[in-house]
C-alpha cells in the first residue's frame, strides 16, 4: 500500500494503540454469544427457549424492524474490516504491529454482534430469516464507502463517529425493548453496546491523537467528512431491486428514537468538544474549517429539529415488511410509557 504523509502520522501513533490494545479483552475472558442464548447441549434449553420466544412475541413490529437492520448492519462486518485495513496496513493479515492487532481484535469483538443478534432473531420465530439473509448479502455485495477517500484521518473520523453512533442505536434499542417486555433481549443490547462505547473510546482518542500531532490536517479532515455527510453503513442494504428499503428503515428508527438526526447532531457536538477543536491552533483554510466545526453543532441540532417535525407529520403506512415472518404486534408507539 502506499503510504502518505497522513498515513505517516497514524502509523507514527503505534506506541498509542499498544496502550489501548488493553480494552480489548481476550478470546477466553471476552463475553460470547452463547452466554445469552439457549444452550441446546443443556437439558434446560426448552426453559430458556420458550422464555426467548416468549418475550419476542411482545416485541412490537416497529421495534422488530429496527433490530433486523442493526443486525443485517452488523453482519456485513467483512466490508467494514476491509475498508479499515486502508488504515492499520495488514498486507499480510498476521502482522504483529499494534495497528493490525487491534483491527483484528477489534473485528473479532464486532463478530459476536451480528451472531448474536442473529441467532437471537432465528429462534424468536418472528423473522423470515431468508429475506433477511437475502438483505444481508445484497449489503456485502452493495460494498461499503465510508466517504474516507482512503484518507486515514478520514477514517478515524468516520470510526470515531460511527462507533457513538452505533453505541446509541444499541443501547436505545435495548431500552425500548425493556419496555415491550423483554428484558432478555434489552441485556443483549447493552453488552452489544458496552463494546461499541470501548471501540468508541479507541477510535476517538486516535483521532485526538492526530490532532495533537497535525492539528490543521486533523481540523480539514473533520470538517471535509461532515460536509460529505456521515453516512450510516447500511446505505446500500436494499440493493437495486429495493433502493428505498435504508431510508425506510431509517424513518422508523427515527419515529421511534433509536437513531435520530438528534443524535447525529448530538455526536458532532461531542466529537467537536471532545477534540477541543475551539482551542487547536491552526491558519488558513483549516482556521476557516475550525470556525465552520465550532458553529456546526448549532446548525446540526437546528437541523434536527426540523427533520423531526418532518418525521412526525409523515403517515405511519403499516407497510408489510419482508422480514417479518407475521405482523402482528402494535406498534411501540401505541404502548404506554
Amino acid at each position: 500500500m502506499t503510504r502518505t504523509p497522513h498515513g505517516d502520522v497514524v502509523q507514527g501513533l503505534g506506541q498509542e494503540v499498544e496502550r489501548l490494545l488493553r480494552i480489548l479483552p481476550s478470546p477466553t475472558e471476552a463475553w460470547q454469544p452463547s452466554d445469552y442464548l439457549p444452550d441446546f447441549a443443556s437439558e434446560t434449553w426448552p426453559t430458556r427457549l420458550a422464555t426467548l420466544r416468549a418475550e419476542a412475541a411482545r416485541l412490537p413490529d416497529d421495534l422488530l424492524v429496527v433490530l433486523v437492520g442493526d443486525m443485517v448492519t452488523e453482519e456485513a462486518l467483512p466490508s467494514y474490516a476491509m475498508a479499515l485495513n486502508q488504515l492499520v496496513q495488514d498486507e499480510q493479515g498476521t502482522s504483529p504491529g499494534p495497528w493490525p492487532r487491534w483491527l483484528r481484535g477489534w473485528t473479532a469483538e464486532e463478530n459476536r454482534h451480528g451472531d448474536l443478534l442473529n441467532t437471537y432473531l432465528r429462534l424468536s420465530g418472528r423473522v423470515d430469516m431468508r429475506a433477511a439473509e437475502v438483505t444481508i448479502q445484497q449489503l456485502l455485495v452493495g460494498g461499503f464507502d465510508s466517504s474516507s477517500q482512503g484518507d486515514p484521518y478520514n477514517l478515524l473520523v468516520y470510526t470515531s463517529f460511527q462507533e457513538r453512533a452505533t453505541r446509541l442505536s444499541h443501547r436505545a434499542t435495548g431500552a425500548l425493548a425493556e419496555r415491550a417486555g423483554a428484558p432478555g433481549l434489552a441485556r443483549i443490547c447493552r453488552v452489544i453496546a458496552g463494546d461499541e462505547a470501548r471501540h468508541e473510546t479507541f477510535y476517538q482518542r486516535m483521532m485526538g491523537a492526530v490532532l495533537d500531532q497535525d492539528p490543521d490536517g486533523g481540523v480539514l479532515a473533520f470538517a471535509g467528512m461532515l460536509e460529505r455527510q456521515i453516512a450510516m453503513p447500511g446505505f446500500t442494504m436494499g440493493g437495486p431491486d429495493d433502493p428505498d428499503l435504508f431510508r425506510r428503515f431509517a424513518l422508523v428508527a427515527q419515529r421511534l428514537g433509536v437513531y435520530s438526526a438528534a443524535d447525529y447532531a448530538s455526536i458532532v457536538a461531542h466529537l467537536v468538544k471532545t477534540w477541543r477543536i475551539a482551542d487547536r491552533v491552526v491558519a488558513g483554510d483549516a482556521a476557516r474549517a475550525q470556525h465552520w466545526l465550532c458553529r456546526a453543532p448549532e446548525r446540526y441540532a437546528r437541523l434536527a429539529e426540523r427533520m423531526a417535525v418532518s418525521a412526525a407529520r409523515q403517515p405511519q403506512s403499516g407497510e408489510a415488511w419482508a422480514w417479518l415472518s407475521r405482523p402482528s404486534s402494535p406498534s411501540l408507539m401505541s404502548l404506554p410509557a
